[in-house]
């Protein structure tokens, strides 16, 4: 599975960085998935990140 952040929806809480830095970052207010980290979907801290985004911009498929 391959995490993203939907930047249309994305409104920088940067709840996803905090709870998973090595595969998130915070970019121009927003966050984004590090390259060569998309395939961490199965990263527990990753599925905490997408549970817990207030905006529910981050998506597993």
């Amino acid at each position: 599975m391959k995490v993203s952040v939907d930047r249309a929806l994305c409104y920088g809480s940067a709840e996803c960085a905090h709870r998973a830095p090595d595969v998130f970052a915070f970019e121009d207010g927003y966050g984004v998935v590090r390259p060569g980290h998309e395939e961490s979907a199965d990263d527990p801290r990753v599925l905490e990140a997408v549970e817990k985004c207030p905006s529910q911009a981050i998506s597993l498929r």
